[in-house]
């Protein structure tokens, strides 16, 4: 019985790789609305700065991009996290099998 458990352990982090890729898929989409609402709130523009954008100031573009990268971690961990509570709660197992995650 042992030697079946331990078969569906090493099994489950690749069938959590497709799961993986959505919610990595849906983590970036959530973080980006996340961000043109919060830029909306901040600078009351509709748009972003771009990096490319000629009229834009370089502190207003390393501001957005800070920005951006802050909300995209934090929805990013709050999802993959959620995402593995979920699998270990419905499987009795952790996806991953070492320390550290994906990281």
């Amino acid at each position: 019985m042992a030697k079946k458990s331990k078969k569906a352990k090493k099994k489950l982090p690749m069938a959590y790789k497709p799961i993986g890729f959505v919610l990595g898929w849906t983590s970036g989409t959530v973080a980006g609305m996340a961000f043109q609402k919060t830029w909306k709130v901040i600078r009351h523009e509709d748009d972003a700065p771009d990096a490319l954008d000629r009229d834009r100031r370089w502190g207003e573009i390393l501001l957005a991009a800070a920005i951006q990268g802050a909300i995209f971690a934090v929805v990013r961990s709050a999802v993959d996290r959620a995402g593995a509570k979920a699998i270990e709660r419905s499987t009795g197992t952790w996806p991953v099998p070492d320390k550290g995650g994906r990281d």
